[in-house]
């Protein structure tokens, strides 16, 4: 790093480091209740609530990919996994001929149906259970801005910041 490159905090490299640890230890341990309770994994699960979200349980596979944030290789890769186990079917788009769908079966839907329950009882265990009303707000509230940036169009010539926290960002 050289002088004009700006480093964090320490309230800044507190909250960025134990964001860091959540990230890495809330889905392992989501996977892990997943896979002992259902057979699924955290990414099946994600396939999977995508495509009951829509309402002919159907995504075009570039869409789905854009949706869970996965290169289209490794959404294709996944879905043949989960396409061989069942949960899923893999459609030509007779619209234009070039794309394709995944389609949820029955075996996926109940799937999702079957471990949906407990997922959410982990989720609210491991995350909810240990916030208070005031502290939910305000999580969800950072979560939802820090979003909101992220679901900006890409620019590539927007340079990063170089500019300090302003003293009330500081004490907010």
């Amino acid at each position: 790093m050289n002088s004009t490159t700006p480093w964090l905090s320490d309230a800044e490299q507190r909250t960025w480091r134990s964001w860091l640890s959540v990230n890495a230890q809330l889905p392992a341990a989501l996977h892990r209740q997943l896979q002992r309770d259902s057979g699924l994994s955290l990414q099946d699960f994600e396939v999977l609530v995508h495509l009951t979200e829509t309402a002919d349980h159907r995504s075009r596979v570039a869409d789905l990919a854009q949706a869970l944030q996965w290169e289209r290789s490794r959404l294709s890769h996944h879905v043949k996994r989960m396409e061989t186990r069942g949960l899923v079917l893999r459609e030509e788009c007779l619209e234009d001929g070039r794309g394709a769908y995944v389609v949820l079966t029955e075996a996926g839907l109940e799937a999702i149906e079957n471990a949906a329950p407990g997922h959410a009882q982990t989720v609210k265990e491991l995350v909810f259970d240990h916030l208070t009303k005031r502290e939910l707000e305000g999580f969800t509230s950072a979560v939802e801005k820090v979003l909101s940036y992220l679901n900006q169009p890409i620019s590539h010539t927007r340079a990063p910041s170089r500019t300090k926290p302003s003293p009330e960002k500081e004490s907010a």
